[in-house]
């Protein structure tokens, strides 16, 4: 506001002292002092250009200002400006936006550098009008798919047709698929693609995200084998450790020249401890071969109701003392190739799961279906139990890991590795008050 009260100062004394001279011209002409009121006159007419000329330097200081901070041009230093306090508003919103600037272009930077270290294939496109360009394209994306950083959706197309020819069949909508893409000149490889579409700002960005799926694969497998050696780690420790204690207790007491009775209680304890621990430590390891030498399926051809109606006839008299209702919904007859016993011990394993999560419930239900599909037979065992806890979800399939006190912690793991010898998969899935379990197999 001051600097601005001195810029309008300024114009004020030039517009009154041209109104004085212009007094001073018509008072000489009145007087016929004729020569004097044109040498006054010509005063005035510099006094004229001089205002035009301040005024134009003026706009044309404020327009290059603004045209440099529309076009995002903070190079100029005006700290020196020999006009600056007069510009002391401008110099400050200037200054104010250059600084914004310069902090936006650092976090871009920033950020720029985080997704170009990301092992994943990240590619922004940014929509303006009707067509779409490349707004950032990150290191993996353009070496490992062989692409140069290009700015044109055109070029891109040219040089990775098959991505691009999907998103644009896909419109530019959300995606989440599997693409086979030739890398390298090598044999094909899979990646997971996922897209999303999001607006900012009146601007409009499309995501694509391509990740190899081997690597998501081993991240999984190294995962696992973390957990895995966690649990056998807790295992191993639970067993050995009042092991070697009472080991050294006894070796304490036989090292003494006579007994107590006492003392031989405390033997006898010890070594009854010590077989405990060391019957629960080879169940563990019996349990741990279980699952790890799974024997390949002997196939048969079998009936779908027969294999069902056998599991439930084994788990009847349970079914019967935990007063649980049964629905078998199953009316159809299918024949498919699986190892009879091994798919009824799956039966078993889940139907048992059931009966404990329903241990506590006063609605009691079990309920089993099946449907064929695109050749596949999709077999479901739903209860109306507890569920899944969201905490252990990503444990559940963990060798080891349970939630019941008399539990091994292998039904599920081992019911997992037997559908999957068999060329399927087990999921399951929380929905309104109720567990599924799902086992998928092909026909």
């Amino acid at each position: 506001m001051i600097a601005s009260f001195k810029i309008y100062n300024q114009l004020f004394l030039r517009l009154l002292l041209i109104l004085v001279v212009f007094g001073v011209v018509f008072f000489l002409l009145q007087k016929e002092l004729i020569y004097t009121a044109i040498f006054i006159g010509l005063l005035i007419i510099c006094l004229v250009i001089e205002l035009y000329i301040y005024l134009k330097n003026a706009f044309q200081f404020y327009d290059k200002t603004i045209q440099a901070i529309l076009q995002n041009d903070f190079s100029a230093d005006f700290s020196k400006h020999k006009s600056h306090v007069n510009y002391k508003s401008l110099f400050k919103l200037y200054d104010t936006l250059k600084n914004k600037q310069n902090e936006h272009v650092s976090k871009d930077i920033i950020y720029r550098s985080i997704l170009n270290n990301i092992e994943t294939g990240i590619l922004i496109l940014q929509k303006e009008k009707n067509d779409w360009n490349i707004f950032l394209m990150n290191d993996y994306f353009s070496s490992h798919f062989e692409v140069p950083k290009v700015s044109k959706w055109h070029y891109l197309k040219n040089q990775f047709p098959s991505l691009c020819t999907l998103i644009e069949e896909q419109n530019f909508s959300e995606i989440k698929t599997s693409l086979q893409i030739r890398v390298n000149q090598q044999d094909t490889q899979t990646f997971v693609m996922q897209s999303s579409r999001t607006k900012t700002y009146n601007q409009e960005y499309y995501i694509v995200l391509l990740d190899s799926i081997q690597k998501v694969v081993e991240k999984k497998e190294k995962e696992a084998w973390i957990n895995l050696m966690k649990v056998i780690s807790h295992e191993l420790l639970n067993s050995l450790t009042p092991i070697r204690s009472l080991s050294q207790n006894l070796k304490e007491l036989v090292e003494q020249e006579s007994f107590t009775n006492e003392d031989l209680e405390d033997m006898k304890q010890s070594v009854q401890t010590m077989l405990n621990r060391s019957n629960h430590l080879q169940q563990f390891v019996e349990s741990y071969r279980k699952l790890a030498m799974l024997p390949t399926p002997q196939k048969e051809k079998i009936e779908l109701t027969e294999i069902v109606n056998n599991g439930l006839e084994i788990m009847r008299p349970l079914f019967k003392k935990e007063k649980i209702e049964v629905q078998n919904t199953i009316d159809f007859k299918h024949w498919f190739s699986v190892d009879k016993l091994q798919i009824e011990q799956v039966l078993i394993n889940l139907l048992t799961n059931s009966i404990y999560a329903l241990a506590d419930k006063t609605n009691k239900k079990i309920i089993l279906a099946a449907e064929t599909k695109n050749k596949r037979l999709f077999l479901s065992i739903t209860d109306t139990g507890n569920g899944v806890d969201p905490e252990i979800e990503d444990k559940i399939f963990l060798p080891f890991f349970t939630t019941r006190k008399e539990g091994a912690g292998i039904g599920l793991t081992l019911s997992k590795n037997i559908i999957e010898a068999h060329g399927g998969y087990l999921s399951y899935q929380n929905k309104d008050d109720k567990t599924t379990f799902m086992i998928c197999l092909m026909d």
